[in-house]
């Protein structure tokens, strides 16, 4: 457990793997307009990436990230899964991506905003959150983007194996309230209205069967996940919880590699942080 951060105002970034591309596009807009409001931040797979991006102050960073190295062959591999080779080599992604795309990492120090980043311990299936620093950077990226069965290593923090964060805490809004936010941002990448189905059971039991506490957390996603929809939908008295979430035109799936749709879904996202930051304005008095 992270020394848990002090303020009222929070922003949570869901992953989704390349349906990541539309919180890229929202934080694009958020940068576009120095919209900065947050004291802390909490990110969930691809959603930590772009949620890094931006605290950065790195504009087109994770889109580029998603339309260079996220749709090459060396990252989304379908022939190499068959052979019992990784789906999705996050690996190679992240040490191409700290190489070959700049992190303004002297910004993302000196804004002063902690991101925190979710991942799931292998052991027990609970989740772990860890504040991101130049330190523990890769580690932790590593973690939470470690899709069991995609990629088939389980990244070691804090000398505990990892997997994606979003098995056991996708949207971490509760737990942002439970830090002490009352006014907490929340970007999704499903759209208004969607629910998570429950897993295959077999499925999840037999390809997991040597990580049973895994395979638990992955049968109960579905309703950890549905449970802060719901929380979003009905917020306590005491709080505000906003949506930024993707319209019905947004269809990218997890594992995209089509260019066109992805710089359709980043347009998108930018759109609609553009429509929340105005709305936002307007509300407050600040009229352009």
């Amino acid at each position: 457990m992270p020394h848990v951060p002090h303020g009222n105002r929070a922003l949570v970034v869901e992953g989704g793997a390349m349906r990541g591309v539309f919180a890229a596009g929202v934080l694009d807009a958020f940068i576009e307009a120095d919209f900065y409001p947050f004291d802390f931040v909490i990110g969930v797979s691809a959603g930590s990436t772009a949620a890094l991006s931006y605290l950065s102050g790195d504009y087109e960073r994770t889109f580029n990230i998603f339309s260079r190295q996220g749709i090459s062959p060396e990252f989304i591999n379908f022939r190499r899964a068959l052979t019992g080779g990784h789906l999705t080599d996050i690996k190679w992604l992240l040490e191409e991506t700290l190489r070959e795309v700049e992190l303004d990492q002297d910004t993302f120090k000196a804004r002063g905003i902690p991101l925190y980043v979710v991942s799931t311990r292998i052991r027990d299936g609970k989740p772990c959150y860890s504040e991101v620093c130049a330190e523990n950077m890769y580690p932790v990226l590593s973690a939470t983007c470690a899709i069991p069965i995609a990629y088939r290593d389980y990244p070691q923090l804090r000398g505990m194996a990892m997997a994606d964060g979003g098995l056991s805490d996708s949207i971490p809004v509760e737990t942002a309230y439970n830090w002490g936010a009352r006014d907490i941002t929340v970007i999704l990448s499903q759209g208004h209205g969607y629910r998570k189905r429950p897993a295959n059971r077999m499925f999840a039991n037999t390809v997991l069967r040597k990580q049973p506490a895994l395979a638990k957390a992955t049968r109960q996603r579905y309703s950890h996940y549905n449970k802060s929809l719901d929380f979003i939908d009905a917020p306590p008295e005491d709080s505000r919880v906003r949506m930024i979430a993707p319209g019905p035109e947004f269809r990218l799936s997890r594992l995209s590699r089509n260019l066109e749709a992805l710089k359709k879904g980043y347009l998108h996202g930018k759109h609609k942080g553009k429509e929340f930051v105005h709305h936002l304005m307007v509300r407050n008095g600040h009229h352009e």
